[in-house]
């Protein structure tokens, strides 16, 4: 009879001591299982380029895992550049980003949409690179921008593009 309560005891023991991990134990602030540039390829694709101001233009990026599974969980992370500017591209407004775990050799996509700024427009960002970054890392990759300027709202440390969310790529 008394095996019935010391079971229960053990059993809520074991639950107390598992709600109190939150599964990042030894991370120091990086999730261990995310995918980090380095160990994803990243490149950009073909463009459609907003040909006049006002115009909007998609920036297509795909990356496929090189090594050890790994998780994209969030969105990705791009910044604008143009001398000592830098603009944080943000996500898609009500946008969901779904958890995608990559083997190796999976590939995931996503797109960055901008509006084309007149030339010299000073409310504008004239682009000349950018940066991405998966969630969870603090790695990064540069590219060039090669879509010409990018409206800005407001100002130009503002940009008017925003970054969709990853799509599971291929099979």
């Amino acid at each position: 009879m008394r095996a019935i309560p010391l079971t229960v005891t053990a059993l809520a023991a074991a639950l107390a001591l598992t709600a109190c991990d939150d599964g990042n134990a030894g991370t120091s602030g990086k999730n261990s299982s995310a995918c980090e540039v380095g160990k994803v390829s990243v490149q950009v694709g073909s463009a459609s380029v907003a040909p006049a101001a006002g115009d909007t233009g998609e920036v297509p990026v795909s990356l496929t895992n090189q090594s050890a599974p790994c998780t994209l969980d969030g969105f990705p992370g791009v910044k604008l550049k143009a001398g000592g500017t830098s603009a944080t591209v943000s996500a898609v407004s009500g946008a969901k980003a779904d958890k995608l775990k990559l083997a190796k050799g999976d590939s995931a996509t996503f797109s960055i949409s901008y509006v084309r700024a007149e030339d010299g427009d000073k409310a504008g960002l004239a682009a000349t690179s950018m940066t991405v970054s998966l969630p969870g890392s603090d790695a990064t990759q540069s590219f060039p921008w090669k879509y010409g300027p990018v409206a800005g709202k407001g100002s130009a440390d503002k940009p008017n593009a925003t970054v969709g969310a990853f799509q599971q790529a291929g099979d």
